[in-house]
């Protein structure tokens, strides 16, 4: 795997914990509504919470089984690839479902670091 390659798969799990952080640690906070656009009505209710501690918990994962891909994995390109496509995915769905800008905000680094992998 090239340097560049490892540079931007870190830039990605770096972004997922950065979203863990704010879903999981920080979930009522200014940051977090202005990130994900949320009314401050919304953002105190006890559901809101319970949802962004759990969705950040997944995406923490996500960030951990990249960096296990880079270090300690026996197949790294092949961990590396898949859940980079899997973000990429997610990042679709949620274009399509959400908001537009969700497959360049969530998705854009993750799709270069994969099309990194192939050269």
């Amino acid at each position: 795997m090239s340097l560049l390659s490892i540079i931007l798969i870190l830039f990605v799990a770096f972004e997922f914990f950065y979203i863990w952080y704010l879903e999981t640690i920080m979930p009522t906070s200014e940051q977090t509504a202005k990130v994900f656009h949320l009314k401050p009505a919304d953002r105190q209710q006890p559901v809101v919470q319970t949802l962004f501690k759990n969705q950040g918990v997944y995406n923490g994962l996500l960030g951990i089984g990249l960096i296990y891909s880079l270090t300690f994995a026996q197949a790294p390109l092949e961990i590396a690839r898949l859940l980079l496509v899997g973000i990429i995915l997610v990042a679709g769905y949620g274009s399509l479902t959400s908001d537009k800008k969700i497959i360049l905000t969530q998705g854009g680094l993750a799709i270069l670091a994969l099309v990194s992998t192939f050269f």
